[in-house]
């Protein structure tokens, strides 16, 4: 059974505009593997967060990493496990 995982992304110093293509395709890849519950942008244009469905963390931790924000060094992407309680 698929766990949920939040990843955070944060912007760092090294983040470029043309990186947001490519994450986003990268996004629409997941969603289309059923990787991919939810994603979007902090209003405050300082990063974002995705939540990825994987069997365990090891399995989130190689989808995260082969995110572009992460390859090129654009955002660091922390990944939390995510136990949620309570849902629409």
């Amino acid at each position: 059974m698929a766990r949920k995982y939040l990843v955070m992304a944060e912007r760092t110093p090294k983040f470029d505009d043309s990186v947001i293509e490519p994450h986003r395709t990268f996004l629409r890849e997941l969603l289309a593997q059923g990787q991919l519950q939810e994603s979007g942008g902090f209003t405050d244009g300082t990063g974002g967060a995705y939540v990825v469905l994987a069997e365990n963390l090891t399995a989130a931790t190689a989808i995260v990493h082969s995110d572009p924000l992460h390859t090129t060094g654009a955002s660091d992407l922390t990944i939390h496990e995510w136990d949620i309680t309570v849902s629409a």
